[in-house]
């Protein structure tokens, strides 16, 4: 299993980032991908979320199901410790 770290913010591209999504999870086919959108502040968790929604029908015609689970983490910002959303998106086969 891998697993990769994409930082979103309230100016993500959501297509840009549901491709990137995607790339990930077309790349890793063969076995169970998993990978962590983190976003701080309510504008980007809704950027990250719209860009899961668009990556999942981008992988479904390939029988490609995401799974999303929400959690939080404690991340450092200019010296600062906050609090982000991250979203642990999984493949699964439909």
């Amino acid at each position: 299993m891998s697993e990769n770290v994409f930082k979103v913010s309230s100016k993500s591209s959501v297509n840009a980032l549901a491709g990137a999504v995607a790339g990930v999870i077309r790349d890793g086919r063969d076995g169970k991908v998993k990978l962590e959108l983190q976003a701080v502040g309510a504008a980007a968790v809704n950027q990250a979320l719209k860009a899961v929604a668009v990556a999942r029908g981008y992988v479904s015609s390939q029988g490609i199901n995401l799974t999303c689970i929400p959690a939080f983490v404690d991340v450092v910002i200019e010296g600062k410790q906050r609090t982000a959303m991250k979203l642990i998106v999984e493949s699964g086969s439909n």
